[in-house]
């Protein structure tokens, strides 16, 4: 071993930035823990399974979204549950009344984690023209929610924005991993 010879190259600092760049392009350097977060995330943002909870005209644009013309199954996202135990997302479209919104959260409290609510229209973002005792004004007085779409009635694709950016927003969530209970 004393025999051998290690010959030690001098590199610019233009070369040295080159092979840095190069191997950060070839090489993963990561923890498990970070690969595993954007394994789950990844897997997250492609499988959303809505709730249907449709109460006003908003409804009818959430379900022209699944139809033909707007195809929401392409993203990923097609397969509208009717069971709260099934679903992982929950579009509010329309107005909520106080009569509703006991069971509106009773729906989200069924849902299993991790859960997101899109709050779909005017009417479920302020409460909208009806400033009155019998409508919530604003559907986040009794459930968080991550995005607000916009509009009287908004249009579908203005929908299909919002659950985009819904799923980029889960792709940078942070400490959501699975439960894993005694064998964590």
């Amino acid at each position: 071993m004393a025999n051998k010879v290690f010959y030690e190259v001098k590199l610019s600092p233009e070369e040295e930035k080159i092979i840095r760049a190069h191997l950060e392009r070839a090489v993963l350097f990561t923890t498990l823990d970070k690969a595993v977060n954007w394994a789950v995330n990844w897997g997250r943002k492609h499988s959303f399974w809505p709730a249907t909870f449709g109460l006003a005209c908003c409804a009818i644009e959430m379900m022209a979204v699944a139809q033909p013309r707007f195809d929401i199954s392409r993203l990923g996202y097609e397969v509208f549950r009717a069971s709260p135990r099934q679903a992982d997302l929950m579009i509010v479209a329309g107005t909520v009344t106080m009569k509703m919104a006991p069971v509106l959260r009773q729906i989200y409290d069924q849902m299993s984690e991790p859960k997101w609510v899109i709050s779909m229209g005017t009417c479920a973002n302020t409460g909208g023209k009806y400033h009155n005792y019998a409508v919530l004004q604003g559907v986040d007085q009794i459930v968080p929610v991550d995005i607000y779409v916009p509009g009287c009635p908004p249009r579908p694709e203005s929908l299909i924005y919002g659950i985009l950016e819904l799923a980029k927003k889960v792709e940078k969530e942070t400490g959501r991993h699975f439960n894993l209970g005694p064998y964590r």
